[in-house]
């Protein structure tokens, strides 16, 4: 597919970097031990970065923050095909019942619908666990605008950028030391990551590209592409130690490619077009993974890696884009 213009392409490479990772985990987890891990604190820091350049553009121009624009793009954005996700995973639930979870149904709905697959409220479907990253996501957006609002007007966006990542830590060692020693029983919770979104925060707000040396890139690539082979599940130092640094490696690459305007062509031009469908890639390729392991074993995961593409691009091209298209015609 094609990279849509007006985008710009150093994001959509790093988008798309997060989602191989991903999908590489999935598809050959004993090589890809901790490429979950990565794809995943990269998106996390890519959210803290881009929503808080969209609410720092608004406070700049108005001094104030439309919450009721800025919740319904969010809603326009991700619920869409997030709702078509739910309307399949039920189809499949329902006359396959691949994972013989289908009494787990109505809870698997709610919560993928509800974002609250981070929080212990319901026994849900194996296949739907990847739903605690969009959960997180949401509740960073429910969070960080009233913050960021708050501390504009008072002129203490440097203050609040270190109370939170210091309450953020906090949270986090708190519940580390409640789990001890199931540091993974806090994988999927907030609290293990949220400092990763304030990274990428003050990345958009405090950052300086131009001061960002072109030798850093490949030594940040390098350095992710290392920690994607090492298992990061089940250690304290995950959620201490190597979250925040996928967060800043991932945040000079924000840096260095926020000018990057075209993709270019080879590996670069399809990093891009895979970045601009990663939201579906990432909903489809967890379920697509599941469903086919039961009956393909091995062979599963890097099936399941090409029929997501095949999910995402139909996503994007009918669902995503038309919405987004038709939301951008009806704004003034």
């Amino acid at each position: 597919m094609s990279v849509p213009s007006g985008r710009i392409a150093g994001l959509d490479v790093v988008r798309g970097i997060a989602i191989l990772l991903v999908v590489s985990r999935h598809a050959v987890p004993d090589v890809f031990g901790g490429a979950g891990v990565v794809g995943v604190v990269m998106f996390f820091t890519l959210s803290g970065y881009l929503i808080t350049g969209v609410l720092a553009t608004e406070l700049t121009r108005t001094g104030r923050v439309d919450f009721r624009r800025f919740y319904l793009r969010r809603a326009r954005r991700l619920l869409p095909a997030l709702v078509a996700l739910v309307v399949v995973f039920a189809g499949v639930t329902l006359v396959f019942d691949p994972l013989g979870d289908r009494d787990r149904l109505p809870a698997t709905v709610a919560v993928l619908l509800t974002f609250t697959g981070n929080l212990p409220v319901a026994d849900t479907s194996a296949a739907a666990f990847h739903s605690w990253t969009l959960a997180t996501e949401e509740q960073f957006y429910l969070l960080w605008p009233a913050l960021l609002a708050f501390a504009w007007v008072r002129g203490r966006v440097g203050a609040a950028l270190v109370a939170t990542s210091v309450a953020a830590l906090a949270a986090c060692v708190a519940v580390l030391v409640w789990l001890w020693p199931h540091a993974d029983n806090a994988y999927v919770l907030p609290t293990s990551w949220f400092v990763c979104f304030v990274i990428g925060a003050a990345t958009r707000l405090r950052g300086d590209a131009a001061r960002v040396p072109t030798a850093l890139v490949p030594l940040m690539l390098a350095a992710l592409v290392a920690l994607s082979v090492v298992p990061l599940r089940g250690h304290a130092l995950t959620y201490l130690v190597a979250g925040p640094a996928v967060a800043c490696f991932t945040a000079v690459l924000l840096l260095a490619w926020s000018r990057w305007r075209e993709p270019g062509n080879g590996i670069a031009r399809a990093l891009a077009a895979l970045g601009v469908v990663s939201y579906g890639a990432y909903l489809w390729n967890y379920p697509l993974t599941l469903w086919l392991r039961p009956d393909l074993g091995a062979v599963a995961g890097p099936l399941a890696a090409g029929l997501t593409i095949v999910a995402a691009a139909l996503s994007w091209r009918f669902v995503e884009e038309p919405v987004m298209r038709r939301a951008r015609t009806r704004s003034p």
